[in-house]
């Protein structure tokens, strides 16, 4: 990432050094995935859908870790595959709005509350700025090569309520507290660096 752009990279230090943790990033364009990958402190194991595993991609994900996951149903090799990477300390990505759109965290599905309330873990925040501003004239699907990028991490927050409860209610309420939470984060990133 660094080779080809020049990634920006604000409040990494409020990432865990150690432990579960679930990254929750905004999705605007097919560069933030791999942006938050290359520029994290810690690695990242990512909810991928099933469909970016073609060729030689698909041996080259599965081998970093990524989870391949079947958008069209309750995946449960995914589910279990994600918690695993929970269970086992490590940090889970999820793009919370389940595919690429505005990145405005508008409309976000059940799945990280689930897990973030199943596991336990908390929630960092991640902002990913200015892969959408241009495009690039080499590639027009990328942003302009050597293009600044920035990727601003939040502070860590839990989305339970502390009951231990995983009710649908509970899950419903731990979605409206994160939204809120991601909202708050994307618009101080803006702030912050004048995007």
């Amino acid at each position: 990432m660094y080779g080809l752009w020049k990634p920006r990279v604000l409040g990494a230090w409020r990432v865990p050094a150690a432990g579960p943790v679930i990254l929750a990033v905004n999705h605007a364009h097919n560069i933030d995935g791999p942006m938050l990958m290359g520029t994290a402190p810690r690695p990242v194991h990512f909810l991928i859908k099933k469909e970016a595993f073609v060729g030689p991609l698909d041996p080259f994900l599965i081998g970093i870790g990524q989870v391949k996951v079947d958008r069209t149903t309750a995946d449960r090799t995914a589910i279990t595959a994600a918690l695993g990477v929970l269970d086992n300390g490590g940090v889970l990505g999820i793009f919370p709005e389940g595919t690429r759109g505005e990145g405005d965290f508008a409309s976000l599905r059940a799945g990280l509350a689930y897990f973030a309330v199943r596991s336990g873990a908390p929630i960092v925040p991640v902002a990913v700025l200015g892969s959408t501003e241009r495009r690039g004239r080499l590639i027009k699907g990328l942003p302009p090569l050597r293009s600044k990028v920035d990727v601003v991490f939040g502070d860590a927050f839990e989305a339970g309520d502390g009951s231990g409860r995983r009710t649908r209610k509970a899950l419903d309420e731990a979605t409206v507290r994160i939204q809120e939470h991601l909202t708050a984060h994307l618009a101080d990133a803006k702030r912050l660096t004048g995007r």
